[in-house]
């Protein structure tokens, strides 16, 4: 039993890490957000409502510059200013914008933001139990190399929950009429609008390269029978 206590005790400080960091960014969500109110998303915000029947999707501006999408761990789905000031600017369309929502609505509803606390804590003690074995076998990097086989299973499992949350929006825009095509070409636009086009290896990253994302798609698109839309 004392064998694992160690482990015990990391996984422990994994779950209390975890809420704190959903507690903390909930009130940061909170202070820094306001309701989406945009005319010119309320047509398609409303297909994306009327395919999942409910009355509405409720979507918040994060007052933020970067361009992003998420969804927070209690499910609540927000934009970031950055990503709607794209919108304004005539970059990015609002079937590409609908796309973003439903990516984020599909993290919430495959239950990705309770399987990462579940992955972080496993992580957390792999991560404890790697660094002691290999700080004795490799003596000052082993830490590190411990750290670094982490982080890849972490983007491993990253990269896979974006894939699914991928397929799960693919679904509901060609439910609502929208289609996918709108989710390819903002992918294949993302790294000019972001400014992080190839920031890091694909096998580091957590997301999947874009090109790989769009291929992913258009083999969905074929497994459901429905003609490859083309990037506009």
């Amino acid at each position: 039993m004392l064998k694992l206590t160690p482990i015990l005790l990391a996984l422990l400080y994994a779950v209390v890490l975890w809420r704190f960091s959903a507690w903390r960014t909930a009130k940061e969500l909170d202070a820094n957000s306001t309701e989406l109110r945009d005319p010119a998303l309320a047509e398609v915000t409303g297909r994306l409502a009327r395919a999942l029947g409910v009355e509405r999707v409720p979507v918040r501006i994060y007052e933020v510059a970067v361009v992003n999408g998420l969804a927070a761990p209690d499910g609540r789905i927000f934009l970031t200013r950055g990503f709607h000031d794209r919108f304004r600017e005539g970059r990015v369309t609002a079937e590409e914008m609908a796309s973003v929502i439903a990516h984020e609505l599909g993290h919430v509803a495959l239950g990705h933001s309770r399987r990462r606390m579940i992955d972080f804590t496993g992580q957390n003690a792999i991560r404890m139990v790697l660094a002691t074995l290999l700080g004795r076998l490799l003596p000052g990097i082993g830490v590190m190399v411990a750290n670094l086989l982490t982080s890849l299973v972490a983007a491993r499992l990253s990269r896979r929950d974006e894939y699914e949350a991928d397929e799960w929006a693919s679904a509901l825009l060609v439910k609502a009429g929208i289609g996918t095509a709108p989710q390819k070409s903002l992918f294949a636009k993302l790294g000019r609008i972001t400014g992080q086009a190839g920031a890091a290896p694909a096998w580091l990253m957590s997301h999947p390269k874009t090109g790989d994302r769009i291929a992913a798609i258009e083999a969905n698109e074929r497994k459901w029978g429905l003609n490859v839309e083309p990037i506009r």
